[in-house]
């Protein structure tokens, strides 16, 4: 008889593990999220086009580049290496940011570039705000 409860509590926190996944990356992308859901009221309120989508094109993009840089970073053995690569990455994404924006009044004018840089500061804080949420960083073990 306890062998059953203990076989159910397996299952249900083997059949509770994809539920969790899911939430973990849903919250992780919460930013993207936002960006999508803005849309329709973006378009709603008679934003700037342009300004919007190379926003979010920007947003993306940075995001992207994010993921590959990261997978690319954490290869390195070097740990002064990645500091120091991680440091290079995170002001990349920030000038690649700046360029949208600059890039999004030259082509559109100003509307468009304050519209591009009000949906990169609302999906950066949201990434902000989860960052802050998730807690430090999991740490590697020492290789032996």
């Amino acid at each position: 008889m306890t062998s059953d409860v203990a076989m159910d509590a397996d299952a249900s926190s083997d059949a509770d593990a994809p539920l969790v996944s899911r939430r973990a990356v849903l919250w992780g992308n919460l930013d993207l999220l936002l960006v999508a859901a803005a849309v329709v009221p973006a378009l709603a309120l008679d934003a700037p086009e342009p300004g919007f989508v190379l926003g979010a094109g920007g947003w993306v993009l940075q995001r992207l580049v994010a993921v590959f840089d990261q997978r690319w970073i954490r290869k390195a053995s070097d740990p002064v290496k990645q500091v120091a690569a991680n440091l290079f990455e995170a002001f990349g994404r920030i000038w690649l940011l700046a360029g949208v924006i600059v890039l999004s009044a030259v082509l559109g004018g100003r509307s468009d570039g304050l519209t591009a840089s009000v949906v990169i500061l609302a999906a950066y804080s949201v990434a902000f705000f989860i960052r802050l949420m998730s807690g430090p960083p999991a740490r590697r073990k020492a290789a032996a």
